[in-house]
């Protein structure tokens, strides 16, 4: 999955889709859903540890919900996306007084076009529920090691690789005990984890286009921010947790001990 010419001309593929599905999707999720009220953005927070004033580098900032909500947390924020209407969106979304964030048409496959952001220029960088996105992650990682700060911190959000990408099927079954009572569980079946793949598929059902999703396991998601200099320093994998309400059915929900989500914070060395 390294960029090659063939990429570059995959990449504006990917731009159109995320063209046609960018004001469907703010319009059923801008507003937040379960995953990223419950899951996503309160572990984001968490690992990011915002100071008032840190300046912040939103990658794949979408319509810019957590933009928004880095500021409201003191943060100045520079939010990218390659998809304009996108960004034509989360201008239209942002207050007119809420004057610290910069939006950008920025192509992460394209290191020239990070790096002009600014050199050392970010205390913190996130990238929310989008790396599965990107055909190649290691331009974006390689510009970071040179956009943050000695010590800077990158905190990002995908679909868990383990347990929840486009080669796993959920499951509600029926089982019987030795004791003669029926039980019935649910979770996931792994079929393919190792080896990377790329599929289409609907990251809301329903959407005007399928999505391209990039598998990548943790071996090789974390292999191009080593090699960049960057090394792990927090690790999260939210999940709903049990309450009286769960159910035996095909929500995540209702799966309380398989994480649908995996959050991870990496630090740029020092001595980088």
């Amino acid at each position: 999955m390294n960029s090659t010419d063939q990429d570059r001309e995959f990449t504006e593929e990917i731009r159109r889709i995320w063209n046609a599905n960018a004001e469907w999707w703010d319009d059923r999720i801008g507003d937040g859903n379960e995953f990223q009220c419950e899951l996503i953005e309160p572990t984001t927070e968490s690992l990011l540890n915002l100071s008032k004033g840190d300046r912040i580098l939103d990658i794949a900032c979408g319509a810019g919900r957590f933009t928004r909500r880095m500021v409201e947390l003191g943060a100045i924020v520079v939010a990218i996306d390659f998809s304009k209407r996108f960004i034509d969106r989360a201008k239209k979304r942002t207050p007119e007084g809420m004057t610290n964030i910069e939006y950008h048409l920025i192509d992460t496959t394209k290191e020239e076009q990070l790096l002009s952001l600014g050199i050392n220029g970010f205390d913190a960088a996130v990238c929310t529920m989008a790396l599965m996105d990107m055909e190649t992650i290691e331009p974006l990682v390689q510009a970071l090691a040179q956009l943050l700060k000695p010590g800077g911190r990158f905190v990002f959000s995908v679909s868990h690789p383990c347990f929840h990408s486009a080669e796993i099927q959920k499951f509600c079954e029926m089982h019987e005990q030795e004791a003669g009572r029926h039980i019935v569980r649910n979770g996931v079946k792994v079929s393919a984890y190792l080896t990377p793949f790329v599929r289409k598929t609907e990251g809301i059902i329903g959407q005007p286009e399928t999505q391209y999703y990039f598998h990548r396991p943790l071996q090789i998601l974390f292999e191009a921010a080593f090699a960049a200099g960057f090394v792990i320093d927090g690790f999260k994998e939210p999940g709903f947790g049990s309450t009286p309400e769960t159910k035996k059915s095909l929500r995540w929900r209702d799966m309380p001990e398989i994480p649908p989500v995996l959050v991870v914070r990496m630090r740029l060395d020092k001595g980088n």
